[in-house]
């Protein structure tokens, strides 16, 4: 049999070209795209204009992806909620919807799982299981403005996975998430995060687009962001800070940096002086994160008097910082943690003869 497209991952030139194929009239593109991106169905059903002919087509040759939601965790200390999504082959993606002054953030995996091994982080635990089309990374945005009945106006695709290891559904993803026929977020509002993937950061850059990158960094030096981050094994950071250099030359936007402060490997004195000399006068901000500690993992969270002084430190080299606002630490706020629950539980059902390891894919479909 063969398989459906992927109707909501189109563009609206795409979706025209379609159709027109299939004999439809070019304006009937615009409804439909309409419909999937600013009203957000779920169903062809619901394309009320629309001739039931054309749904009976729509259905028969295209796939209309909608997520499932199996939780939604929040946060009693900061309303902060955590998502669980079921994806229609089984697996299961987070989200997190962060409430601001400023508007809704929301961070969206872009990975099942992910393959960059950083030694801090639950999402890579399970190794990558798959990337995520475009359609499935909007949906997580959807879903969650259609839950809580609000806009959404900051993206950052910080959650689970390496965007950049996915490049080409993430660069398709930003397009149809910043159209003005869609929900027409402002690109300067969406920011994308890397461990440091130098060739597709060289390729972003050329794409001029106005999004912030985020680099995490992490450490000051190589030796120590080898012990936290294998891909420093490929790239070195002279390579990582030229491809930064880079995409603020072509883009004319600052950098983030972002640095998770481990107790006794990264947060003394030495690594804010180095950090210091190492970011030089580069048109930056560093974002300071202490380390959310995960049981897998030994990395001890630093307290925040040396978080403060880290900071302090660096800002006597006139370095632009801030520490990032804990969000949802009661709820496992951290990238991957409730995810990876989630699918402990289900090993831990499977092996005990109970409910099998493919009720995230029943869920999914129910």
């Amino acid at each position: 049999m063969e398989q459906k497209k992927d109707i909501k991952s189109m563009s609206l030139q795409q979706l025209t070209e379609e159709l027109v194929v299939l004999g439809e009239k070019k304006f009937r593109a615009a409804q439909i795209y309409g419909w999937m991106h600013q009203k957000l169905v779920t169903d062809f059903e619901e394309m009320t204009n629309i001739s039931k002919n054309t749904r009976k087509m729509l259905r028969e040759q295209f796939e209309l992806v909608s997520l499932k939601k199996i939780d939604c965790k929040i946060s009693a200390i900061d309303g902060t909620r955590k998502y669980l999504f079921g994806l229609s082959d089984g697996h299961v993606i987070e989200s997190v919807l962060m409430k601001y002054n400023h508007g809704n953030s929301v961070c969206i995996s872009s990975q099942v799982g992910c393959r960059m091994g950083c030694r801090f982080c639950a999402s890579t635990l399970d190794g990558l299981s798959r990337n995520l089309r475009p359609s499935e990374m909007l949906d997580q945005i959807y879903q969650i403005q259609k839950d809580i009945q609000e806009r959404v106006s900051n993206v950052v695709v910080m959650g689970s996975g390496e965007p950049l290891d996915n490049y080409d559904n993430l660069l398709q993803f930003i397009h149809l998430l910043t159209d003005a026929n869609g929900l027409s977020i402002s690109q300067r509002n969406v920011t994308v995060s890397t461990c440091g993937l130098v060739p597709q950061m060289h390729r972003l850059a050329d794409e001029k687009l106005q999004i912030t990158l985020a680099l995490s960094l992490h450490a000051s030096n190589n030796d120590v962001r080898k012990t936290l981050m294998p891909i420093a094994n490929r790239y070195l950071l002279s390579e990582v800070l030229e491809a930064c250099d880079y995409y603020f030359e072509q883009t004319g936007r600052r950098m983030t940096f972002e640095y998770s402060l481990v107790k006794g490997v990264n947060d003394g004195q030495q690594q804010a002086d180095e950090l210091a000399e190492l970011i030089g006068n580069r048109n930056c901000h560093i974002n300071l994160i202490p380390v959310n500690p995960i049981k897998e993992r030994n990395f001890v969270q630093t307290d925040a008097k040396n978080v403060n002084n880290f900071k302090k430190l660096l800002e006597k080299k006139r370095i632009n910082v801030t520490i990032r606002r804990e969000m949802g630490r009661d709820i496992d706020g951290a990238c991957g943690q409730l995810r990876k629950r989630y699918m402990d539980q289900l090993k831990e059902e499977h092996s005990d003869g109970g409910v099998c390891a493919d009720r995230c894919g029943e869920e999914a479909s129910n």
